[in-house]
């Protein structure tokens, strides 16, 4: 099966690799916010670009595992 060019192995590993400082971004926001009383209005943006960043982080990582298993088991068949 032919994949697309945005489903491909390097553009899941170039996702990975732009999500992980986005993380750590949103990390470092939730502890800023938190550590100010009056900006921890605030929070919820730092918390759902984390939340958003992991979703993606961890779906791409899932679908690259999964496409790298079934080659795995496609080229242990022949």
């Amino acid at each position: 099966m032919i994949s697309p060019w945005y489903d491909s192995d390097f553009v899941c590993v170039c996702v990975i690799v732009f999500m992980l400082p986005v993380l750590l971004f949103a990390i470092a926001g939730i502890s800023v916010a938190g550590s100010y009383p009056d900006r921890s209005v605030y929070m919820w943006v730092p918390v759902l670009l984390a939340g958003l960043s992991a979703a993606v982080l961890i779906a791409t990582l899932a679908r690259l595992i999964r496409r790298l298993m079934d080659r795995r088991s496609d080229e242990s068949s022949l």
